[in-house]
């Protein structure tokens, strides 16, 4: 590291994390404060149900495409440059949607948010690879699970708070409308507090291990190396005299097809049964891509995405868990937010307090689970999923014993924090073993490969849970339709732990024969 301390952070660092994980608490806060302003902003606009399923799966859809591509970009060109671009789209589409006149506008703004939150996202991750290393990382990525986890419990609470302040038309507006200044605050203080190293391309010398730490104090590196603004961020590294612009438009067009193919019938299922077929032709279109990157790279270009960090097993299982995870677990908000508004008449604030336990709890646990990653390993993370599933499976029976023997649903504030806890402990330390062998030069690119994961997960899961949910509903009831949906969760929730536990089973084994080795 330097001279900048492996435990205690510079002033430098946390400069960084506090401009890179404010806009990211913000967009991904734009997903959980929509849940429990819907029904208001459904009335204002005359929204139909699908239109207000877009408001949802639209946002989620954009950042999940973009999220790859903005961090190839921000490999190549520079993460501060990528961060402040994106935050500024997002203030665009935050302004557009709290002034939308009806719900083709309101969607439309809500995808140019994507955007934004695509473009600045992958920045974030990447810049914790670039700028923290050892323990500091661990508990950079603690931070980062934090907001994760706090913006999950506190949206509800906030959109709830504001409608109650403001009433029914101006409370979900402002909900929108509040990102505008923190993210003008945001980019100013990005221009300001971030390296003169996160401006330009990765593939300088500047970014090896050594100079990206040195350059959060001093930008230049320790070794005598070239500092960041001398460094010509248009050659490879190898000197010869390809441009690092090398951006695979192919590449980056073939995955932004394939995932539109495979998300859209989750998200238009009005259309009829025949859509699903796009799902298996956007699968094809996915291995196209695969077999273009390879292609690509055989051929000495750049590719979109190098194959070769899939071989690094803790990535590889790391971003599948994580990926699965968010499949299920966005989804327990909506259908909460549903069914406390809609089937027991609670106004939105009370709706949005009951996840509130959740958020605190989330945010000690991914705290906490930051500053031990390193000793625990992976048994930490199948440990958060185990309880994040006992939160969930506790919720559906608070439920029934509410419908049942006529208990208070406001236990549903232990079990959700019992969740919390979980969440905490799953999140944060994941994403720091998934990226902990990845090389920095590519910290960008598998971060945008891990958030696009979580991210068509969560659309792909609220379009499920939210579809069981409804199904149940118009056949038995609200209380019904959220046991089934807790039902969906927890088995995704299973599928994650399962991931989880192979992946540890592996690491145990490796350890093993790396002792006998050394025995012999």
């Amino acid at each position: 590291m330097g001279n900048v301390s492996e435990s205690v952070m510079s002033a430098e660092q946390r400069k960084i994390l506090a401009v890179m994980l404010v806009p990211m608490f913000m967009s991904l806060l734009s997903v959980s404060i929509v849940n429990v302003i819907l029904p208001d902003m459904q009335r204002s606009i005359g929204a139909s149900n699908s239109a207000i399923q877009w408001v949802l799966s639209g946002y989620t859809l954009a950042f999940g495409v973009f999220l790859v591509a903005a961090g190839r970009a921000g490999d190549l060109f520079g993460r501060g440059r990528l961060f402040v671009i994106g935050v500024g789209v997002f203030a665009a589409g935050s302004l557009i949607a709290g002034l939308a006149p009806d719900p083709l506008m309101l969607n439309l703004a809500r995808i140019v948010m994507g955007i934004g939150s695509g473009l600045l996202s992958p920045q974030g991750v990447g810049m914790i690879q670039q700028y923290f290393h050892g323990k500091l990382r661990g508990r950079a990525f603690g931070m980062f699970g934090t907001i994760v986890g706090v913006s999950v419990g506190i949206g509800p609470v906030l959109g709830g708070g504001l409608i109650a302040i403001l009433g029914d038309e101006w409370g979900w507006r402002s909900a929108f409308l509040i990102n505008v200044p923190i993210a003008l605050i945001a980019i100013i203080l990005g221009r300001l507090w971030l390296p003169r190293s996160a401006w330009v391309g990765s593939d300088t010398a500047a970014d090896s291990d050594t100079a990206s730490a040195d350059a959060v104090s001093n930008d230049t590196t320790s070794n005598g190396t070239a500092s960041d603004e001398g460094a010509s961020p248009d050659r490879a590294p190898n000197g010869d005299d390809r441009t690092r612009a090398d951006f695979d438009p192919i590449g980056i067009l073939l995955l932004a097809v394939g995932t539109l193919l495979v998300m859209l019938p989750f998200l238009e299922r009005s259309l009829g049964a025949w859509i699903y077929a796009l799902v298996p032709i956007g699968a094809v279109v996915v291995i196209v891509w695969v077999r273009w990157e390879n292609r690509y790279a055989r051929r000495g270009g750049s590719p979109m995405v190098d194959m070769q960090l899939f071989r690094t097993r803790s990535f590889a299982y790391g971003a599948s868990l994580s990926s699965v995870y968010f499949v299920g677990m966005p989804g327990v908000w909506v259908i909460v937010a549903l069914y406390l508004q809609n089937g027991l008449g609670f106004p939105a604030l009370e709706a949005g307090l009951i996840g509130l336990p959740s958020a605190l709890l989330s945010a000690a646990g991914a705290q906490a689970a930051g500053r031990v990653v390193l000793t625990f390993g992976r048994k930490m993370v199948v440990l958060g999923v185990g309880i994040a599933l006992t939160g969930v499976v506790a919720s559906a029976l608070i439920v029934l014993a509410h419908e049942t023997w006529g208990i208070s649903i406001w236990w549903m504030l232990a079990s959700l924090g019992v969740l919390g806890i979980g969440q905490g402990m799953t999140i944060s330390p994941n994403q720091t073993l998934t990226l902990a062998e990845v090389p920095v030069e590519y910290a960008g690119t598998s971060g945008g490969i891990m958030q696009t994961g979580q991210r068509v997960g969560t659309a792909i899961g609220i379009a499920v849970v939210t579809a069981v949910f409804f199904a149940f509903q118009s056949l038995a009831g609200y209380s019904a339709a959220i046991i089934a949906g807790f039902t969906v969760i927890a088995l995704i929730i299973i599928a994650a732990g399962i991931i989880g536990v192979i992946d540890l089973g592996r690491g145990r084994k490796k350890a093993a024969r790396a002792e006998e080795l050394a025995k012999s």
